[in-house]
């Protein structure tokens, strides 16, 4: 039996309650089952709630009047007291808390399991077109045709498993890298054309055919950066994002700034989208500066030769 704590009870009921995916997680782990109890009903949980009575009666009431000068003097006084509880014969009843334990309890009790449980964080995730979820800033991929799904994630320091229906699809490695992906060679189909729903020649060509040509050749150069083409979905289905909202012509106008400065990427066309850089006037990049001749500029070559050390000064009269 359980309270019906917030941190354990997600969503309370008398008949079906939610309990929280680490708090059931805990629970599996060592075989045991959560009953959440009604709440404001402490009979429900009566073993319990005497428990703690008697615990306050007979040891928190009993040590109320000592002083002790370290947690160590202190837990050693609580057992000394525990012992003496569980071993205080019943008054109805024949025996004591221990020999009930013993005769009950112990034989029904099972070995722990072989590993210690590990704390895990429970979240939910789409996956993308490109068969990733994302996962604190990094991407981790799953079966290719799990696409559009919304899958179970389960955090560990070290792990990241994903799961659908209750079941494991996918595990890997934790990685704190931002911008990253994680993906398994098995998880990549075998044909995209066949299998995908989007492909690298899809995205060029929904870029050439509704935007235009500067937003193709941005689409091309942001998946040939890529380890990967399928890491660069996610990036054009930003552009797409973009055309709607600022519009097919201004799209085209930050692509054909984007290739001209070398910054394909989705966040350089999105900020040139939102400061209006778009609009502005599109020149060719700067030609190097022609050298300038004149008699008072000299190069290295003139002080190494020491062509200068016998030279006079220039007089400033004269210079004007």
């Amino acid at each position: 039996m359980a309270d019906n704590e917030k941190t354990g009870v997600t969503y309370p009921s008398r008949y079906e309650p939610g309990l929280n995916p680490s708090y059931q997680d805990l629970a599996t782990h060592y075989g045991t089952v959560m009953l959440p109890t009604r709440p404001h009903k402490a009979r429900d949980k009566a073993k319990v709630e005497a428990a703690v009575l008697f615990a306050e009666r007979w040891i928190i009431a009993a040590l109320r009047h000592q002083t002790f000068f370290s947690l160590l003097e202190l837990n050693k006084a609580i057992r000394e007291m525990l012992v003496r509880l569980n071993d205080r014969p019943f008054k109805k009843l024949a025996g004591s808390r221990r020999s009930l334990f013993e005769q009950l309890d112990r034989p029904a009790l099972r070995p722990l399991p072989e590993r210690r449980y590990e704390l895990a964080e429970w979240r939910k995730a789409k996956v993308n077109i490109d068969y990733h979820v994302q996962v604190d800033t990094h991407c981790y991929s799953v079966p290719y045709r799990l696409v559009h799904a919304t899958v179970d994630v389960r955090l560990t320091a070290r792990t990241v498993e994903l799961l659908l229906n209750g079941v494991r699809v996918a595990a890997h490695v934790r990685s704190y890298e931002r911008g990253k992906a994680t993906t398994d060679p098995a998880h990549r189909p075998k044909s995209h054309q066949q299998h995908l729903e989007w492909t690298p020649s899809r995205l060029i060509h929904w870029a050439g055919a509704e935007v235009g040509p500067h937003c193709a050749q941005a689409v091309t150069r942001i998946l040939e950066i890529q380890p990967h083409p399928e890491m660069g979905y996610r990036a054009c289905l930003g552009l797409m994002r973009l055309g709607r909202m600022y519009g097919k012509v201004r799209l085209e106008q930050a692509c054909a700034r984007a290739i001209l400065l070398s910054a394909c990427s989705y966040r350089s066309i999105k900020s040139m989208l939102q400061t209006g850089l778009d609009r502005q006037p599109l020149m060719s990049l700067p030609q190097s500066s022609p050298v300038i001749r004149h008699l008072n500029v000299r190069g290295a070559d003139y002080y190494l030769s020491g062509a200068g050390q016998d030279q006079q000064p220039i007089n400033k009269e004269e210079a004007v």
